[in-house]
């Protein structure tokens, strides 16, 4: 496992342009691949009421073109090349990636560096991508867990703008102007707010060369005020109940979890592969290993729910540590939330048995492994952890979990999963549970 380890956060370069570009460059040289990601530091966390989902439509507009890449070419272009590429937003940033083969990777370099600074927002665009971006909303609105989820973020957090998801308020993305969008690309979007991210068949020297002469004469944007909101910490228990047109009744249960740089995140993530499974950590990817877990056993197994899961991610400030089930037709929701609640108990007052606890560092550290096998997902976790903590992070990433022990399970679930800092949300059929 530690091979695995070095293969992601062992001899990579960095490199600092003039204008404060971060560039993080590490050769592999297995298959003529490289993969090419642009990450900025802004995601939902720099949002604020009224212009909610700015970063998320502001990532689309990026695809709509610029006067060297008129809209289509990136599709076209890098498919011709025998490449794929995407773009993401989440709560804490936003990327874009290009995996080319080794002799293609400059088409890459190239569009990113362009549309950093050069993409159009045509308003007639703008107004298009209103409609998609609505329309997108409105179709996870059909889904009660998407409901049931948005209202217990939003109970979980007061003042910080985690309250809010990634997509933002239906009545915010009817508001925004091209304005407000183009505001926040040039606020955020600029070389000293941006991580380089290659990875693949290259020469350091030649791959540095090409992204100084690219990037380095772009201009910095000014410094972005200092972030300054910290969420108070909860008085006690929270709770919503909701109802709708739905099949099943669903649960959430959630709790404040720490940061990805706090010591006891690690802890954390094993108490989460007890509970629901191992599972990855970016966004996006890793399918967890439920099924021997204590919530499936103890609700699907015997039947009270349909299916049961964990979570939680690694943030910059603190997120959530989340419970989710589907209760079984014949259960009500008061039955599958006392079932998940005695599991939190028992982590809290029981020791784990060390066979129990290797078990589940094992599953976490084979989704690392697992998901850091190609150069994409490698250059991946590089701009990720740099994000939400730093490629030291990752580069101590399993000894860390290796090193947590059952008193350290106990003692965080003790501290984050009690009633102060929870809440709980119901979303029942119309007519009630069933």
């Amino acid at each position: 496992m530690t091979a695995s380890r070095e293969s992601i956060a062992a001899n990579v370069r960095r490199t600092r342009l003039g204008n404060g570009l971060t560039v993080l460059t590490r050769e592999v040289h297995s298959a003529p691949v490289v993969s090419f990601w642009l990450w900025y530091r802004v995601g939902s966390r720099n949002e604020h009421p009224g212009l909610t989902g700015l970063s998320h439509w502001v990532e689309h507009m990026l695809f709509k073109g610029t006067p060297t890449f008129p809209q289509g070419d990136f599709d076209r272009l890098v498919q011709r090349e025998g490449g794929y590429f995407n773009g993401m937003t989440w709560l804490d940033w936003t990327t874009y990636y290009e995996t080319l083969p080794s002799d293609r990777i400059d088409l890459a370099l190239r569009m990113e560096a362009d549309r950093m600074v050069n993409s159009l927002f045509d308003p007639g665009e703008t107004e298009s991508e209103r409609t998609v971006i609505i329309s997108e909303r409105e179709g996870n609105e059909n889904r009660p867990t998407y409901l049931l989820a948005e209202q217990v973020q939003a109970l979980s957090f007061q003042a910080h703008p985690y309250h809010h998801m990634v997509i933002g308020w239906k009545e915010d993305l009817r508001t925004i102007t091209r304005d407000d969008l183009y505001r926040h690309y040039r606020n955020y979007y600029a070389p000293n707010n941006a991580i380089v991210v290659a990875v693949g068949d290259f020469e350091t020297g030649a791959m540095l060369e090409r992204i100084e002469a690219l990037y380095g004469d772009l201009p910095a944007a000014p410094e972005t005020p200092a972030f300054r909101i910290q969420e108070p910490p909860g008085r006690g228990e929270r709770r919503i109940r909701m109802s709708g047109p739905s099949g099943a009744a669903y649960l959430t249960i959630s709790h404040r979890a720490p940061s990805a740089s706090h010591p006891d995140f690690f802890p954390l993530v094993v108490a989460d592969a007890i509970l629901g499974g191992a599972k990855g950590m970016p966004p996006f990817g890793g399918a967890p290993l439920g099924r021997s877990a204590r919530l499936y056993r103890a609700l699907v197994n015997t039947g009270l729910a349909v299916s049961v899961s964990s979570s939680m991610g690694a943030t910059i400030d603190p997120y959530q540590f989340a419970i989710s089930a589907t209760a079984h037709p014949q259960h009500p929701l008061d039955e599958v939330e006392t079932a998940i609640l005695a599991e939190i108990d028992r982590l809290q007052n029981q020791l784990v048995s060390p066979e129990e606890l290797a078990k589940a560092i094992k599953g976490a550290t084979a989704q690392f492994v697992y998901g850091s096998e190609s150069v994409t997902n490698q250059a991946l976790w590089l701009g990720f952890s740099e994000v939400v903590a730093s490629t030291g992070w990752l580069a101590a990433f399993l000894d860390r979990l290796a090193a947590v022990t059952a008193e350290d399970v106990q003692r965080v679930a003790s501290a984050y999963l009690d009633a102060r800092h929870r809440v709980v949300g119901w979303y029942e059929p119309d007519g009630g549970s069933r």
